[in-house]
């Protein structure tokens, strides 16, 4: 079999004999007949658990609409006009509306980039803005002790729609819904208090009740005050396959009933080499948001395999915590300890990929050069196609899982 992996802008070409490939782990969805717009326009059309948007505009004199950032898949300038529209209808002129990016702690985007999230009518016609996690006010805590404090630019609209893409999370269940507010649109203090809990046992893939860290996040929401969602389920390649709209949760949990249905996959055996990506540009970007991929591998590999992880990192690690951790990435003890008496976000990250590198090797197919690589704890892989060649002319039984989007993977436990 032949495939093509996603690394940045291009596709890697790699070819493994069919004998030795295990499971190949894609989304199956025939996407030929989908037309997007029909898809984000009836997904307005038919809101759930709420009113049409242009019916909500009713008394506010003014909406914010919060979008991902250039990090995530959301093709947010596909469906934002749409919106857009809806606001309109409803009587809020696009004078009064304002779209702000979820940065989290993530950098601050370029004008360029801006104009590519949103689309070139959007950014000339209407306001936009990155959120600032020191610009905040404390709106609230939740029952789980964690300070809501969030960017002062959304708090006083009359309306609050957020957006954002349904996919697998690995210890926030998944993306979307309230997520567009935690930690879109948090504080560092409160993000760390969040996300703190990723050491908790319900904190998982695909898990949303009995997730310490989700409902933290629907708290948040709430607290704060979504008026309205949209979330997209787009495939490999960024194409909007499906989309609800409407009250949160009822619309969200609707959602991932029908992400779940496309993406979780079931596994019954593990297999000796697993090959991933994150999906390539953007979210391949660095290696703080390509660590999902392993993330959701890691229940594809036995003991002592290994992951071949193909991700561009060009900006490097993408959060200076996290760089800083890495270097302890080796000693999972000790990387353990540190996070459990001091919880520090891109810490987390840190221990969560030494915790995988206590079951599998990780060989890493970068722009990081050797050293770098070697320093995190991985092996740099140069000539993929020679690794594998070699490899299975070693052992004619070797047996391949290829995922070339790890984020796509959801597992069931067999």
């Amino acid at each position: 079999m032949d495939f093509n992996i996603p690394y940045a802008k291009e596709k890697i070409r790699l070819s493994i004999p069919d004998k030795n490939i295990l499971y190949f782990l894609k989304d199956e969805i025939n996407i030929l007949c989908k037309d997007e717009s029909k898809i984000i326009k009836d997904a307005l059309k038919n809101p759930i658990g709420s009113g049409k948007l242009s019916e909500l505009c009713k008394g506010s004199k003014n909406a914010c609409i919060l979008v991902s950032d250039i990090t995530r898949p959301c093709p947010t300038y596909k469906f934002l006009p749409a919106i857009v529209e809806e606001l309109n209808r409803g009587g809020i002129a696009n004078k009064d509306i304002k779209i702000v990016f979820g940065l989290g702690i993530h950098r601050h985007h370029t004008e360029d980039e801006k104009k590519k999230l949103v689309g070139n009518f959007i950014y000339e016609n209407i306001e936009t803005a990155d959120s600032d996690c020191n610009d905040v006010k404390l709106v609230g805590h939740t029952s789980f002790g964690t300070p809501v404090e969030v960017y002062c630019g959304v708090l006083n609209c009359d309306l609050l729609i957020a957006t954002g893409n349904i996919e697998y999370h690995y210890f926030a269940g998944y993306s979307g819904g309230a997520k567009a507010v935690m930690p879109g649109m948090c504080s560092r203090n409160s993000i760390q208090a969040n996300h703190s809990m990723m050491l908790d046992d319900g904190a998982a893939i695909g898990k949303f009740y009995n997730n310490p860290v989700r409902q933290d996040i629907e708290e948040a929401g709430r607290l704060v005050g979504i008026d309205f969602i949209f979330n997209a389920i787009v495939d490999d390649d960024k194409n909007i396959i499906d989309a609800v709209a409407g009250e949160n949760n009822a619309a969200y949990l609707e959602g991932i009933k029908k992400y779940d249905k496309i993406y979780k996959k079931e596994v019954e055996f593990p297999a000796d080499i697993v090959i991933t990506s994150q999906g390539g540009y953007p979210k391949d970007l660095n290696l703080y948001q390509s660590h999902k991929a392993l993330e959701n591998v890691k229940e594809l590999i036995k003991k002592d395999g290994t992951i071949i992880l193909i991700a561009s990192c060009a900006e490097g690690f993408g959060e200076d915590v996290f760089c800083r951790w890495m270097a302890d990435v080796k000693d999972f003890n000790i990387i353990s300890q540190k996070i459990k008496k001091n919880f520090v976000l891109g810490g987390h990250k840190a221990a969560a990929i030494s915790k995988i590198m206590t079951k599998a090797s990780v060989l890493l197919y970068s722009d990081f050069n050797e050293d770098e690589t070697s320093r995190m704890g991985f092996k740099k892989i140069n000539d993929l196609q020679n690794y594998l060649d070699k490899r299975i002319s070693e052992n004619n039984d070797l047996k391949i899982t290829v995922v070339p989007t790890g984020r796509y993977v959801g597992l069931k436990k067999q």
